[in-house]
């Protein structure tokens, strides 16, 4: 199969979606690979790299000329126009917070695999895992600069001094992101408080912090309650494919002190803060009633060489099977069927339909027609 590797132009998007060993990799598997000049060097990975893996280079059309492209993030829209019906594209989607793509994939009838909705049976999504990992970690980093006075934060170091209380970090959500500030927010020495809905989730994370966190389940009173002593508010909640609910109001904003800091990972799902809107790494912040809204979308491209050894570890070996086997790599696996989200001109995912009040067909149904 001829597979196509173009540079990620999101805003500082440095991320690339094959390494060099990728890209070796399909190459001994008899595929063919065009890489676009200057796709790694983000990453700290030169073109002559790739050239000795066996790769060859092109231009952004001709990456995307490919029978299957590999990306990293999402097509924008000066790249709808690459989109076909010939094409598999396997990357990051998000498509329930983004009804253009969605159109844009539909009409052009492309085959759109998305990395965040592969599920394997026991629900775990192994290609969001990585970046989820980068992202809760990162969202700590983030919200501790953010507090700090001259970039307009209340002042708090997260993890105090002696005799001084430490920041307060509370967490909406227990899984990958949660888990993951949870660990650097207390490396910092901050308080951290985590909600999830799940009491089995919160007895696991009581376990292994050796309850030196505090766990809550998840609700609209526990949060209130919180939200006055909070310093750093971070949002980790997701639902797999589906728009994120919004679990804080804009009337809740006013129980949250001057100058605290919302970092919201789920912003590429719509985002669990209601008041949260998609920012970029060149301005990551604003201001609402007092409250720092951090939202960049593509967090792990900050650190973009740890983010693409991370991502690509658990990618290939799905390109890999793409490569192989193509649209029939989806009926022979489970997981991977899960992350059809558009195939012909009709949307495959439910959570996808229901944001936007669209049809859906079951991609098991349509792979078999």
């Amino acid at each position: 199969m001829h597979i196509g590797l173009p540079k990620e132009i999101k805003v500082k998007e440095n991320r690339v979606a094959l390494t060099p060993g990728g890209v070796a990799t399909l190459v001994r598997r008899g595929h063919r690979v065009t890489v676009e000049r200057g796709a790694g060097v983000g990453s700290g990975l030169p073109d002559h790299e790739y050239e000795q893996a066996g790769a060859q280079f092109g231009s952004a059309a001709d990456a995307w000329g490919a029978e299957m492209v590999v990306k990293v993030k999402e097509p924008i829209e000066s790249e709808y126009p690459y989109l076909r019906d010939d094409l598999l594209l396997f990357t990051y989607l998000h498509l329930a917070a983004d009804r253009p793509l969605t159109e844009a994939l539909l009409k052009a009838g492309t085959t759109a695999v998305a990395y965040e909705t592969v599920q394997l049976e026991d629900g775990s999504l192994p290609l969001l895992t990585p970046m989820s990992e980068v992202a809760g970690r990162l969202s700590v980093q983030a919200g501790a600069y953010h507090l700090q006075k001259p970039v307009g934060g209340r002042g708090v170091l997260l993890g105090g001094v002696p005799g001084v209380q430490p920041g307060h970090v509370t967490i909406i959500g227990g899984g990958v992101v949660g888990t993951n500030a949870a660990k650097m927010a207390m490396g910092l020495g901050a308080k951290v408080t985590i909600l999830d809905v799940s009491q089995r989730r919160l007895a696991y994370l009581d376990d292994v912090f050796f309850g030196k966190l505090t766990t809550m389940m998840s609700s609209e009173a526990n949060l209130r309650a919180l939200l006055p002593d909070t310093d750093l508010l971070i949002g980790g909640v997701l639902i797999p494919g589906a728009k994120a609910p919004h679990l804080v109001t804009r009337d809740m904003l006013g129980l949250m002190p001057e100058g605290s800091v919302i970092v919201d990972v789920a912003v590429d799902q719509g985002g669990c803060v209601e008041t949260i809107h998609a920012t970029t790494h060149d301005d990551p912040t604003y201001l609402v009633d007092g409250v720092i809204h951090y939202g960049v979308a593509n967090m792990p491209g900050a650190v973009p060489r740890t983010s693409t050894f991370a991502l690509t570890n658990q990618t290939l070996p799905y390109a890999l099977q793409l490569a192989e086997h193509g649209v029939d790599a989806l009926k022979r696996d489970p997981a991977l069927r899960l992350g059809l989200n558009t195939y012909g001109g009709e949307l495959t995912y439910p959570g996808v339909a229901e944001a936007f009040e669209l049809p859906s067909r079951a991609a098991e149904e349509l792979l078999h027609a």
